[in-house]
């Protein structure tokens, strides 16, 4: 009899166990490995418990939708579990996907915008990154926009944020607006640049309006190379602006054709476009890239010199001119130079 009886608990704990381990086999992974393939889901706000559980068994990712639910209620992160975008893959537990939905750790990716970028470059970059649509990011990043956030006019014939999407690195939340986005990287335009520089600058001490000032930058970012130039070149060409000079920058002609070219033609330079500084006086209607925080602060305070000229060396730096027979004499130079 008493063997009877120890046989029955050994019997029950052999029952219990097996349960116990069926339960922990169903919270495992569904596959193992690194390399294993992830996907990026969406928990919409207002998700029940339910919704999640379909949603990762869709995804491959849960083993039993049941014990999927018990852990998170017996847990106590079935009340805590968070909308937004996740990624997750089959190699996660049912305990890290509950705990990394509870906790809203979001997939995030980092994209760096270089100095200098233009509005299209930006959301290529994006489109790379997984961030966005390059097209709808495009369609979203309007002068409305910009206007909206910092409460400016710009000229009509403006219709994109270009110049205002400050270069940096960002961190978004995948599956964030383009709108956020755009809204973020004006947000960045303004801490930095008009609360930093512009704002306290006496209004009798700009030469020109902010968009001036802008516009002004994106064309000394693709004009200076070296550091030591940008305010000197900022200064040349707001002398030939005071003067009535065309500007004749090689970047507006680039930015016009839509095309980077390693040499523009006679027939480029000609092109109809009121971005053409060789063939319209002043400042073209906008900017003409995203200028980073040196080539702003360059424009808004040139070099004070009496050139009016310069023509790039091959190495990225320029000789400056004050006539335009010495910068005629200099061009000649530096095709002397490109021929030995």
């Amino acid at each position: 009899m008493r063997q009877h009886t120890l046989a029955l608990i050994l019997l029950a704990a052999l029952i219990v166990l097996g349960g116990a381990g069926a339960y922990m086999w169903s919270l495992g992974p569904v596959a193992a490995g690194q390399n294993t393939a992830k996907s990026i889901i969406r928990v919409e706000p207002g998700a029940s418990l339910s919704d999640i559980a379909a949603l990762l068994k869709t995804h491959d990712c849960l083993r039993s939708v049941l014990a999927f639910k018990l852990h998170a209620i017996v847990t106590g992160q079935a009340s805590e579990l968070k909308s937004g975008t996740y990624e997750v893959s089959s190699a996660m537990s049912a305990p890290q996907l509950i705990r990394m939905v509870a906790q809203g750790q979001q997939a995030t990716a980092t994209v760096t915008i270089p100095e200098g970028f233009t509005l299209a470059q930006i959301a290529q970059r994006l489109a790379e990154a997984g961030l966005a649509d390059a097209q709808q990011f495009r369609a979203a990043a309007t002068a409305q926009t910009v206007e909206d956030i910092l409460q400016v006019k710009l000229p009509e014939e403006v219709h994109s944020a270009e110049g205002y999407l400050f270069p940096e690195t960002y961190r978004f939340t995948l599956g964030t607006a383009p709108e956020k986005i755009i809204a973020e990287m004006i947000g960045e335009f303004e801490k930095r640049f008009i609360t930093q520089l512009w704002e306290p600058l006496p209004p009798e001490q700009r030469w020109g309006n902010l968009h001036e000032i802008v516009t002004l930058a994106s064309l000394v970012e693709e004009e200076a190379q070296i550091e030591s130039e940008r305010a000197l070149i900022a200064g040349v060409l707001k002398n030939r602006l005071q003067r009535g000079m065309r500007l004749e920058c090689d970047a507006t002609v680039q930015y016009a054709l839509g095309k980077h070219r390693t040499r523009l033609t006679y027939s480029d330079l000609r092109i109809d476009s009121p971005y053409n500084t060789y063939r319209y006086a002043g400042l073209p209607p906008g900017p003409i890239s995203n200028p980073g925080l040196d080539c702003l602060r360059a424009a808004l305070k040139p070099a004070h010199t009496e050139y009016l000229f310069y023509v790039a060396r091959g190495d990225g730096s320029h000789i400056f001119s004050r006539t335009y027979q010495e910068h005629l004499a200099a061009i000649r130079q530096v095709r002397e130079q490109s021929e030995r």
